[in-house]
Parts: C-alpha cells; structure tokens; sequence
C-alpha cells in the first residue's frame, strides 16, 4: 500500500512536470475595458490591459499610439518604462493606463474620434501583438 502511495505521487510529480507552460514566450497583451468612451474635458481616462508572459520579464517598455483619422495633429506615439515587479513564471496581470483630458486633448477645434493602440515588449525583446481600444470620442473643449 505504502508503495502504491509513493508510486502515484512519483506519477503526478513526473507529469507535473512534463506539463507545457501555459504561456508563450513572446508576450500577449489584450484589451480587456476603458473606463468611459466619452471624455469631456477636465477629466480623464483609464485603460485595462490584460498581460501574460511566460518568463515574467515585462519590465521592459509599453508603446501606446492614439489614432485619429480625421486629425493628424492629435496623433501621437509614445512609450513608457513598466514598473519593476517580481519575476514569475507564467504571469498574468493588468496593466492600468491612465491619461489626463489635457495630455490627449482634441487639435483639430472639433471632437475627436480615436483609437488608442497598446504593445508591450520584454527584457528577451519579444513584442507583443497590438491590443486596440475602441473608438474614444474625446470632446472639444
């Protein structure tokens, strides 16, 4: 009996541990909610990100691009340092992103219809598919 135990949990640690990992190296990013499709002015706004990541070493950088067709002039591209976190393996989390009313602000003396882009890349340089939002109206002020 005492073998029979021993045995079964000597199986289950084999094929723990021949298991896949349950995330791919290359990171994965996805858009998961904004906090309001409509921005008036004075306010701002926030998006949750959905992350993993095999390795765990997203402390690299998030590119975010804002796209309005309409009005080059408030289109921008910028990136940011993610924060420092523990390493671990097969990480999930989110990621907020917040801006201000004035930081992302219509340029064309009309509302703005945009659509914010998000990649992140990790310390390996694996980058992540584009997670988009939906369209934003950010009203003129």
């Amino acid at each position: 009996m005492r073998y029979k135990v021993l045995f079964s949990i000597l199986i289950v640690a084999i094929l723990s541990g021949c298991s896949k990992d349950k995330f791919k190296s290359t990171p994965s990013l996805r858009f998961k909610s904004v906090s309001s499709k409509i921005i008036p002015p004075n306010s701002g706004i926030q998006f949750t990100l959905e992350f993993t990541d095999a390795e765990g070493d997203l402390n690299d950088s998030l590119f975010i691009q804002k796209v309005e067709p309409t009005c080059t002039n408030s289109n921008f591209t910028d990136y940011y340092t993610i924060p420092s976190f523990p390493v671990t393996k097969n990480e999930k989390g989110d990621i907020l992103v917040n801006f201000r009313y004035f930081d992302i602000a219509p340029q064309c003396q009309r509302n703005d219809t945009a659509t914010f882009r998000f990649v992140i890349k990790d310390k390996a340089g694996h980058i992540s598919d584009t997670a988009a939002s939906p369209p934003i109206v950010l009203l003129y002020q």
